[in-house]
């Protein structure tokens, strides 16, 4: 691979957490600091859920990349607002099923473009692109992307639990409709972000957010829908993601930290937030 230029990267804030962090700490990475812990701590103790929401949409990340690889055939991947490089990375699931499939990482964040360089840098096949996932055009033609993606063939375009990171509609719509414009008939689009059941669980949410300093808007399911209408849904439609198609035998994540263990399984019993997804197939 030849190593992208990111240019200046802007410094990696360590007294503000971020939610590349925070769902790496969710996985069992050790790619965070204190002040991602803590917040997820916080989160935790509002949404004793929101742990097994994360790490159910890493799982959903495994089986959807299997089926479009294995099952659908596809061959190319654009991963939008990547998040921290962990186990089961998108390029790591789709070779095992398309040994030459190949792969566009997108990321923003300075920490996941330094993590993410350093685990490509022997990859011909996968590469990392500095870019804001809302300006989707200059993706679509940045020379990288141009080198591993032939937009005449189809494509699968990862948009996994970023939509609650873009708190405008118009502008998270915006880019989900400018990739389906421009990918070819056959390709797949797949999405899902944190909701809240009700809007009283969203606004709640929200407000939570807002006061650990995040850029952050849980939605409701109707939501979402009305995001993503007008495209073909792949059964079952849309779903909270650990319905999609489940698995118990697939590969498990990594243990979370003692701090956490706690909330493990909370979702049995505590059910007002959710990440809710689906995907996507453009005839």
């Amino acid at each position: 691979m030849t190593s992208p230029s990111y240019g200046n990267r802007p410094a990696i804030q360590q007294d503000v957490p971020t939610s590349a962090r925070m769902y790496d700490y969710c996985l069992g990475g050790k790619d965070n600091f204190a002040v991602d812990r803590e917040a997820m701590e916080v989160v935790s103790s509002h949404f004793p859920e929101g742990l097994d929401a994360a790490r159910n949409n890493r799982l959903f990340l495994y089986r959807v990349v299997r089926y479009l690889a294995r099952d659908a055939g596809i061959r190319q991947f654009l991963d939008m607002g990547s998040g921290l490089p962990t186990q089961a990375n998108v390029h790591q699931v789709a070779q095992q099923f398309q040994p030459d499939a190949r792969v566009v990482y997108v990321d923003n964040d300075p920490i996941v473009l330094a993590y993410g360089q350093a685990l490509l840098a022997d990859e011909h096949s996968t590469t990392v692109i500095a870019a804001d996932m809302t300006e989707t055009e200059p993706i679509l033609t940045d020379p990288e992307t141009r080198r591993l993606i032939d937009f005449s063939e189809p494509v699968a375009t990862l948009f996994l639990s970023i939509g609650h990171s873009i708190v405008d509609d118009g502008i998270l719509r915006t880019m989900l409709r400018t990739v389906w414009d421009a990918v070819a008939p056959g390709s797949y689009l797949v999405f899902s972000q944190m909701c809240g059941i009700d809007r009283a669980a969203v606004d709640e949410g929200n407000e939570m957010s807002r006061n650990l300093g995040l850029v952050w808007r849980n939605r409701t399911p109707e939501e979402v829908a009305e995001l993503l209408r007008g495209m073909d849904l792949v059964e079952p439609g849309l779903v909270e993601v650990v319905d999609w198609h489940p698995d118990p035998d697939q590969p498990p994540l990594a243990q979370v930290d003692e701090p956490l263990r706690p909330f493990l399984g909370a979702s049995r019993k505590n059910r007002r937030v959710m990440e809710y997804g689906a995907v996507l197939r453009k005839p």
